[in-house]
């Protein structure tokens, strides 16, 4: 029985294995192929030997230290006073706070644009010299992305152990446990979202291309969106952006590895709250200030759109909220699937298995473009045109893209299971494929659905991965939104966006009513 479990795993483990290979790493493969030849080699350094690539790429990571470090700011105030003041609607707060980020950010752009553009509801000449600037790149990306850091901030703060905090209480004011105690104790979370930001930073393309700032992504996106592009040429313009990706896996593998995750699905612990007193209300008054100046740009959106927009709107959507739907839910229950395996061999030090979550992270780590140029150099051939003309390359696309999600997520899950009760099981004769599914997984429900729901939000906000190599007729919601921005009616591209705000809250809100109707059980 011991060996037919074995038999069991492998088969489990190497499918999924097989699956992540030829979705994740084999893109990077065709991508490097050329670089081994002769010319592939010439190639890449004659491109990588001019100053303008390397300068441009300076550029780019400054701007995504920029908005990593404006993030910080404000995720870090709000995500503090959320997780440990009685300051009012904190739940509310933090969902409508975190809401922006899971729409694409060129639609909050986009929103933006009608209130600060020049002929914006509060626009002007020096307003929109300043929206389309490197400076309103990264204040926009800035408030967008800052609910990443608010969210981990507050999961760092409410699994600090409370007798620790209650101690410091005794010996010190609240700001200096705050500042000199719980900040610090919650540094892997805290760093975790700053790496998080960067990364999405970094392989931003909608946003500067809307903006007109010039990108390392959008040269790599302008060089290698077209029909005739080089392989190699390809691999060394990305060459040194992936440098800079494995720079990052050493960064969190070495400085974070899965601490952040650990606690995400721990057990609840007692939360200190500490009373803002007559503070209370103008605290309150600000919070509830900034947060709802993140809903502006969906407001103005709506105004936008107007009545004649959304009539319009059936002549123009076409089948890109199905596609998008459809997709998104598809991929995210593979990425789900694959995740539970991949996460639960990674906590369980499997041999192999830091090499499947360094590929995951590479992908992830990896800009947008990268990636998908790596598909359509893999699929892009006569005998795989079945699949590439379908819906099919959109699904790998985003299984390779957000694989992360799903192990990472699923590795903080088992990380708090014990052995015990497999080892149990084991033992009266349960084979693997039975103790897996029959009790570890049924273990944790709620944990398999939030991984679900947001790789489902991941892959329903995603437009820098799929533009490249989208079939005909088969755009998802945003990249419908991107094309027909140039040239379609505005009325309608905002209608169109407001759809995919919609669509996001609906699923995001189910989500949230479904924990909290399990928390009340």
């Amino acid at each position: 029985m011991n060996l037919f479990s074995r038999q069991q795993e492998a088969i489990l483990t190497g499918f999924s294995t097989l699956i992540l290979l030829i979705f994740s790493f084999l893109p990077f493969l065709y991508l490097s192929q050329d670089l081994f030849t002769s010319h592939g080699f010439k190639q890449t350094f004659f491109i990588l030997s001019q100053a303008t690539i390397w300068i441009l790429l300076g550029k780019t990571i400054f701007i995504a230290a920029s908005v990593t470090f404006l993030s910080l700011i404000i995720g870090i105030f709000i995500g503090g006073i959320l997780a440990k003041t009685d300051v009012f609607g904190r739940k509310i707060a933090l969902f409508i706070h975190g809401f922006p980020f899971f729409l694409p950010p060129f639609l909050i752009a986009l929103g933006w644009f009608h209130i600060f553009g020049r002929n914006g509801f509060f626009g002007s000449s020096e307003t929109s010299r300043i929206f389309f600037s490197e400076v309103g790149l990264i204040l926009l990306l800035g408030l967008t992305f800052s609910p990443v850091i608010s969210s981990l901030t507050i999961i760092g703060l409410r699994n600090i152990e409370p007798n620790l905090e209650e101690a410091a209480i005794c010996v010190a004011s609240p700001r200096k446990v705050f500042t000199k105690i719980l900040l610090p104790l919650s540094w892997p979370s805290i760093v975790f979202g700053s790496l998080l930001v960067f990364i999405l930073a970094l392989s931003e393309l909608g946003v500067p291309m809307f903006l007109r700032v010039r990108t390392y992504p959008i040269i790599v996106f302008a060089r290698l969106g077209g029909i005739n592009f080089a392989v190699g040429e390809a691999f060394a313009l990305v060459f040194p952006l992936l440098i800079v990706a494995f720079f990052l896996i050493i960064i969190e593998r070495y400085f974070i590895q899965n601490r952040s995750f650990t606690s995400l699905f721990s057990r609840k612990k007692k939360t200190i709250i500490y009373p803002l007193g007559r503070l209370r209300i103008p605290i309150s008054i600000l919070i509830w200030l900034i947060i709802g100046g993140a809903l502006l740009p969906i407001a103005a959106l709506a105004i936008k759109a107007g009545k004649n927009g959304f009539l319009a709107l059936p002549n123009w959507i076409g089948s890109s909220l199905f596609v998008s739907i459809t997709i998104s839910f598809i991929s995210a229950t593979i990425i789900s699937a694959l995740g539970s395996i991949i996460g639960y061999q990674y906590v369980r030090k499997k041999w192999g298995s830091n090499i499947l979550d360094n590929i995951t992270m590479l992908s992830f780590v990896t800009p947008a473009a990268v990636l998908g140029v790596g598909l359509v150099a893999t699929w892009n051939h006569p005998k795989t045109h079945f699949l590439y003309s379908t819906t099919a390359i959109l699904i790998i696309g985003l299984v390779a893209r957000y694989a992360i999600i799903g192990s990472r997520t699923f590795a903080s899950i088992f990380y708090h299971t014990s052995k015990s009760y497999e080892e149990a099981a084991a033992i009266h004769g349960a084979s693997f494929f039975r103790r897996f599914f029959r009790i570890v997984l049924p273990m944790h429900k709620k944990g398999i659905f939030a991984t679900w729901l947001l790789a489902v939000a991941f892959c329903l906000r995603d437009l820098e991965t799929l533009i490249i190599f989208y079939p005909p007729g088969l755009e998802t919601l945003p990249i419908r939104i991107f094309t027909l921005e140039a040239n379609g009616p505005q009325n309608v591209v905002a209608a169109l966006a407001i759809t995919h705000v919609l669509v996001t809250a609906f699923i995001l809100f189910f989500g949230f009513i479904m924990k909290e109707l399990s928390d009340s059980q």
